[in-house]
């Protein structure tokens, strides 16, 4: 892989973290690193670890999270403001990342988070990946 495969792999993940929300697939993000399809899933795969996919969902999933805590969204509107289309494919993500379904997080309280900075939680909670979902009970306070 040269240099100028890693700055464009950089360009398109930059992409699915800045704009989740947005009806990104292989093919668009494949675009804006100006390779194939196919050169980018396996490009993408051999520099991250991931596949774009499970990139793009751990993002969401992480924002997911975030607005989950807040309580004022319904997990469907979470689901349609993170960018996910099927209530059903993002329950069963949340479910596999987070070890808990999204209605579940939504209810358990939050109230410990709420004292840890942003740029700490945002570390502490994000999505585990490769199905490697913590346990369902609340962090260790």
């Amino acid at each position: 892989m040269t240099l100028l495969d890693l700055v464009r792999l950089r360009r398109a993940r930059d992409l699915m973290d800045r704009a989740y929300a947005e009806p990104l697939d292989v093919a668009a993000l494949a675009r804006a690193a100006h390779m194939s399809a196919g050169h980018f899933s396996r490009s993408f795969r051999a520099a991250y670890g991931e596949t774009p996919y499970s990139h793009l969902m751990t993002r969401r999933v992480e924002r997911a999270k975030a607005l989950l805590r807040r309580g004022d969204l319904s997990v469907t509107e979470v689901c349609l403001a993170v960018g996910c289309t099927s209530l059903g494919s993002f329950s069963s993500r949340f479910t596999e990342l987070v070890g808990e379904t999204p209605s579940a997080y939504r209810a358990r309280s939050h109230e410990a988070d709420r004292a840890v900075p942003p740029c700490v939680a945002k570390v502490s909670t994000r999505p585990v990946r490769n199905g490697e979902a913590r346990s369902a009970a609340p962090p260790p306070a």
